[in-house]
């Protein structure tokens, strides 16, 4: 485990956004190990599901806890930004703070989502930096493998070389393909691999 050196502050509600794998939901499990939080986890379908359904149900259990939660949590907010109409009353009318994750800031706008005009202090988590690392930082591995937390948990060159092929095809698949930034995918596929040379 890596201590990382973001610190968003626990007076106000935030923001946590970071491409995927970069340890923000790992982050918040240990910033608030010791907090009275409730966690909604929007990858997990039912939860999807029953806020798609009804967005107020958040607020139905916020309310109904007042006193013995301090936090909210959020889990890959974007999921389901509408939401945060329902996120922002609450901190309107409720001593109860939110934290809120999210792998794409850009969608949160692009679909005219409510960004809480600075009610939650926004933050960005990264790769692991250098620092984080301390001593296992090795400038050759990093170059070849990045510095993805999952990266470090596995031990052959294999696991890892399988690891970021798979996380290569979701980013094409769920960040680039699914959200209609591009047109055609193949020739995008072959600007990686070029963009990828020419930055290592």
């Amino acid at each position: 485990m890596f201590h990382r050196i973001i610190k968003p502050l626990k007076s106000n509600s935030f923001f946590i956004f970071g491409a995927r794998g970069t340890g923000k939901s790992t982050f918040l499990q240990m910033f608030f190990k010791d907090g009275r939080i409730l966690w909604f986890d929007l990858l997990d379908p039912k939860t999807e599901d029953l806020f798609l359904r009804n967005p107020a149900v958040l607020a139905e259990q916020a309310k109904a806890q007042i006193g013995s939660i301090d936090w909210i949590i959020i889990d890959e907010i974007q999921k389901q930004p509408k939401l945060l109409d329902v996120v922002h009353s609450l901190i309107e009318s409720t001593p109860i703070k939110f934290s809120m994750t999210g792998s794409s800031a850009r969608k949160l706008k692009k679909g005219g989502a409510n960004l809480l005009a600075g009610r939650a202090f926004v933050n960005h988590l990264f790769s692991l930096t250098h620092v984080e690392l301390g001593d296992s930082f090795d400038l050759g591995e990093t170059l070849h493998w990045g510095t993805l937390p999952k990266i470090f948990h596995l031990k052959t060159e294999e696991e890892k070389h399988d690891y970021l092929t798979s996380y290569a095809q979701t980013y094409l698949k769920e960040e680039i393909w699914a959200e209609h930034i591009i047109r055609k995918l193949d020739p995008f596929r072959r600007f990686l691999e070029i963009a990828a040379q020419a930055n290592g």
